[in-house]
């Protein structure tokens, strides 16, 4: 059994009464992740092993390199990489202990219900489940954050307090400090209500997981699902069978609006119209009568990213690098479409984001890139690799396929070109 050991007084309290029971669990020992967010954060890892050496248990600490999504906060980043790091020091079938209590479970509740969470998100924490290569377990969830200071005072037990807890800038701590003092001095007994509602959420979430099991094994079409059977189902257990569907994969969770969209537009699109719905993390591509889930990689902070914008100085190097190994060169050409009069000195290589459009010739009107890439019958590989240069705002060349009219050639150039888009195999 491996106990999250933070060094707070939630989690050296739970250490400690386990420890007093350590015939009855095999191989308990502690783990500490060192997340290096603050100067104290190695004092506290050496606290962390000094306690363990006065409890006689193993403790191993280990330090988190935190790598932040675009748009994350470090908490969020930081709480992210303490979760695989435990699952990762896990062995097979073994149990996670933390120590959340009753309290965290009210504010966890509170602040999902703020979020607009549904039944999944209001269940809250359980008090088991599945994590990693075993399970994870919270045996504190109908013990008080009172009780657990109050057992803490009793054994004398030393523990770290972290400063940023009293933070209120961070909606947790602005929950327990301003917020929930109000609300008990108002409703008595509130704690124990609002942990009841959490309870009865988890339990419809059960029925609900019950009900989506059952849909997607009749949708199975392969590794992905049928449109059609997707399609016979009530909306409300379709958008219950694509949620389910994409965290069976381990993938967040989208939002309500793109589970809208998902269950709606996606599957009422033509048959040929391949199209596809993408959140942070994966994207619900449509194949004909069947939907295809991928995985997404989001690069971290720091890293290079491969939506990001690069430019490009044609006038001295003709060939861009790509990633993927793809590669776009602008060749000279007598009879090329592009006027290089007319071609800005420095371009800009941006990802597809949706809502693109040019004017593919000088007596056409504008088009979006999407209506062009349907007409031309893209697969969707093409279309998610598809190179797109801008002068500015303004799209002026979707790989070698589209050129936008502010760019193009005609009897009266001088210098021409064309692009040629080379793609990896």
């Amino acid at each position: 059994m491996l106990i999250a050991f933070s060094g707070g007084v939630d989690s050296t309290a739970l250490a400690h009464a386990l420890a007093t029971q350590r015939r009855k669990f095999a191989g308990l020992r502690l783990i500490h992740v060192d997340h290096g967010l603050q100067a104290a954060s190695a004092e506290w890892g050496r606290h962390c092993q000094r306690v363990a050496r006065q409890l006689r248990l193993p403790v191993q600490v280990l330090k988190a390199e935190i790598r932040r999504v675009r748009g994350e906060s470090p908490e969020a980043a930081a709480r992210e990489m303490r979760y695989a790091l435990l699952a990762q020091a896990m062995q097979p079938g073994e149990v996670l202990v933390t120590a959340q209590h009753r309290d965290d479970q009210v504010e966890t509740l509170l602040l999902q219900l703020f979020r607009g969470a549904g039944v999944a998100g209001l269940a809250a924490m359980p008090p088991i489940a599945n994590f990693g290569p075993g399970r994870i377990a919270r045996p504190l969830l109908e013990v008080t954050r009172a009780d657990v200071e109050k057992y803490a005072r009793q054994h004398q037990l030393k523990w770290i307090e972290d400063p940023t807890n009293e933070l209120v800038r961070f909606d947790r701590n602005f929950l327990r400090h301003r917020v929930l003092p109000a609300i008990r001095a108002r409703w008595k007994g509130v704690d124990e209500a609002v942990a009841r509602s959490a309870r009865h959420m988890a339990e419809a979430a059960g029925l609900l997981g019950d009900v989506a099991r059952r849909d997607l094994d009749a949708c199975a079409d392969g590794a992905g699902l049928g449109v059609a059977s997707l399609r016979a189902l009530p909306v409300p257990r379709r958008r219950n069978a694509l949620r389910a569907f994409i965290l069976r994969a381990g993938l967040e969770a989208p939002s309500a609006v793109k589970l809208r969209e998902m269950s709606g537009a996606l599957l009422a699109a033509r048959v040929d119209a391949q199209p596809e719905v993408d959140w942070p993390g994966g994207v619900l591509r449509r194949r004909g009568g069947r939907l295809q889930l991928d995985t997404v990689t989001r690069p971290a902070a720091g890293e290079a990213d491969t939506t990001a914008t690069k430019s490009w100085r044609w006038m001295h190097e003709r060939e861009l690098r790509l990633n993927a190994g793809d590669a776009l060169e602008l060749i000279d050409d007598e009879a090329g479409p592009i006027d290089l009069d007319h071609l800005p000195a420095t371009l800009d290589l941006r990802a597809r984001r949706g809502g693109e459009s040019l004017r593919p010739h000088a007596r056409a009107r504008t088009q979006t890139l999407k209506k062009l890439m349907q007409a031309a019958k893209m697969s969707v590989e093409q279309r998610a690799r598809l190179p797109l240069l801008y002068a500015g705002a303004r799209l002026v060349a979707a790989g070698d396929r589209w050129i936008d009219a502010s760019i193009a050639a005609n009897d009266k150039s001088r210098r021409r070109a064309r692009l040629v888009w080379r793609r990896a195999r």
